[in-house]
């Protein structure tokens, strides 16, 4: 069901690769509630992925841009604002990448020019963002900036490796710029720590599988799915949440607040205990 929430908005979708992803599902939910805007990702991602596909389906225009890169975050943003005719109202930072995960180097034995380019990519880049949108002005009043996070930002979870620390730089980023973006252009920037979802980078953490079916287990609501992810991006992009920023904002059915459940005692009880 639509709801026309974003109708006249425009923004920028940063992350998509595939049909898993939770940015190809906010970007098929954007334009079903009228919004419009530019779909980019590095220039690997694109020749790995079917965005083509994605663009065509939602009627948007694909910019390659390595998020790393000043340079080039600068030609997208001005490219994406000539190409929507104005300035944006919404930015969806869905990028992260860890080397080491990739290599299977545990955390305690990382090689750290390969830390550096995974912070680079998942963390650093959402500065780099915010800073050309900031200093371009390429906001709108009341837009919304959002990124991706997950609980091991907070949280001990073993095999996440470094994309944790990557992760809590993110949400701290989102702070720290999101006051200077509010108080200056009255735009929001939050992050949304998302269930397990079984994405493309998702699935390249050890045991990802055993954990996903652990986490349904221990939320009362059950695991969020990136369609569910999607819907709830979209309220934060709408003129609902006008006064919502600065928030890490948890989407994973209750997780969080769980420190056990029935579900997961049940399969430790036996009929001795």
């Amino acid at each position: 069901m639509a709801y026309h929430l974003l109708k006249g908005k425009r923004g920028i979708i940063f992350g998509a690769l595939d049909e898993n992803s939770i940015a190809w599902k906010t970007a098929e939910k954007v334009y079903e509630e009228g919004g419009k805007f530019v779909l980019t990702n590095a220039p690997v991602a694109l020749r790995m992925g079917t965005l083509q596909s994605l663009a065509e389906k939602t009627e948007s225009k694909i910019i390659g841009a390595d998020a790393t890169s000043v340079e080039d975050l600068e030609k997208l943003v001005d490219a994406a604002v000539e190409e929507l005719g104005g300035p944006l109202d919404f930015v969806l930072h869905s990028i992260g990448m860890s080397v080491n995960v990739r290599k299977g180097r545990h955390y305690t034995d990382q090689k750290y020019d390969w830390t550096a380019k995974g912070w680079d990519i998942s963390a650093l880049s959402f500065h780099k963002t915010m800073q050309v949108l900031y200093k371009k002005k390429a906001m709108r009043e009341w837009g919304s900036i959002v990124a991706l996070s997950y609980m091991a930002a907070q949280r001990v979870f073993p095999d996440y490796n470094d994309m944790a620390d990557n992760k809590a730089y993110l949400e701290s980023i989102a702070r720290s710029f999101g006051y200077f973006f509010g108080r200056d252009h009255k735009v929001r920037v939050n992050t949304i720590s998302q269930s397990p979802t079984p994405t493309t980078a998702g699935k390249g953490v050890k045991g990802f599988d055993s954990f996903i079916a652990y986490a349904d287990k221990m939320s009362p609501l059950g695991n969020a799915t990136a369609d569910e992810c999607a819907a709830y991006t979209i309220t934060l992009f709408s003129d609902l949440t006008r006064k919502v920023t600065l928030q890490n904002l948890y989407h994973d059915g209750g997780f969080a607040n769980v420190g056990v459940s029935d579900r997961v005692m049940d399969l430790f009880e036996s009929e001795d205990v």
